[in-house]
């Protein structure tokens, strides 16, 4: 398996390891549940150095990323980033994707850790005519994710870029730790935060020293356990369950990341079609009104007739409540619909709820 830079500082920790795509990763630490309160209630350190990383540089590196993604990559300026979509020619999710404009002629793709090989061979049967340079550099990086209330006083002590001015969805280059390092106003939580990258071989520092200022402020490190039960409470998609190459944005409910007056890319008449016709399905949150915990896949039903199955589900540990989001027809899919749920032979209702479920109150 694969190992991240930091591995050996799981270890030490007593982390709980698993094989996650091919990655000896932490699951958790001291528990899922108390991970997930404290990135709530003070602060969360996550190791996301298996994500992937490709590099697109060149003078047609702009036009070839619009031509691959859903979203206006051309409204980006240095030290922004975009949330976007990597499309296939039916419209649908090859993944998503978060691209940094460092430089007019350089762009950095940030993909999920389990597309990152199928990503880089998609883009590279893409590449044609264009005058662009494909790096898959998902090896040199490192990256920690710092997330929660706490994050700015844990992390501005170990750098001089000043945090509290940078707007989210922005980035800037300077040292933490004394790493080179660049610092994103991101994260994969609902709460504010930041990602730090580096390309530094030797990066154990930037966790010592996150630990070492973040734990007297209540922070833990977080494990993929509880990174999960924080996205699903903000309601942010994961691939492979809420998303992948069977899904469009439109019925995700990503319609804003698709933008048809850029021009054409990859799909776009095919979402332009489904968008005049209209879906007929939708991604939605529910909550369960019965007892019991909606776990992906399992069975779903509307009105008594099959309906397909639950995408994402869990115990909320702040919320104290089950949830999960699953696609229904769109003439179903309105806020406080009821449909059920087959939990180890046994139907449960549920409901459609507003989401995302949990919104930061700072």
């Amino acid at each position: 398996m694969k190992q991240t830079r930091f591995n050996a500082h799981h270890r030490r920790l007593g982390a709980k390891m698993v094989d996650f795509f091919g990655w000896d990763m932490p699951v958790e630490y001291k528990g899922i549940i108390d991970e997930h309160v404290a990135c709530r209630t003070a602060a969360g350190l996550f190791d996301v150095s298996h994500m992937g990383e490709v590099h697109v540089t060149g003078k047609d590196a702009l036009a070839f990323i619009q031509h691959v993604s859903s979203n206006d990559a051309a409204r980006l300026s240095p030290g922004m980033i975009q949330y976007s979509g990597l499309m296939t020619d039916k419209g649908t999710y090859v993944d998503d994707m978060l691209i940094y404009c460092l430089h007019p002629e350089f762009f950095l793709l940030v993909v999920n850790a389990a597309n990152t090989d199928k990503d880089f061979a998609y883009l590279t049967a893409h590449e044609g005519a264009y005058d662009v340079v494909l790096d898959n550099a998902s090896d040199r990086y490192s990256q920690l994710a710092l997330q929660g209330r706490q994050a700015i006083p844990i992390l501005q002590p170990m750098t001089e870029i000043p945090l509290a001015g940078m707007k989210p969805f922005t980035f800037a280059f300077g040292k933490v730790a004394g790493k080179e390092c660049l610092v994103s106003r991101t994260g994969y939580t609902g709460e504010d935060g930041f990602e730090i990258y580096t390309l530094d071989p030797d990066p154990g520092i930037l966790w010592d020293s996150l630990m070492e200022k973040g734990t007297p402020l209540g922070m833990q490190p977080v494990g993929l356990g509880a990174r999960d039960t924080l996205r699903l409470e903000a309601r942010l998609p994961l691939y492979g369950n809420d998303i992948d190459d069977t899904t469009t944005p439109l019925e995700a409910d990503f319609k804003w990341i698709v933008k048809f007056k850029k021009g054409d890319f990859i799909g776009r008449d095919v979402l332009a079609r489904q968008n005049e016709e209209g879906i007929t399905r939708k991604l939605v949150g529910f909550e369960l009104i019965d007892r019991g915990i909606a776990r992906a896949h399992y069975p779903v039903f509307v009105e008594g007739a099959p309906a397909g199955q639950v995408c994402s589900g869990t115990f909320a540990p702040l919320l104290k409540k089950s949830i999960g989001t699953v696609y229904l027809p769109a003439a179903k899919a309105a806020v406080a619909t009821e449909f059920e749920i087959l939990i180890r032979d046994k139907k449960a209702r549920a409901k459609v709820v507003p989401s995302p479920f949990y919104k930061r109150d700072y």
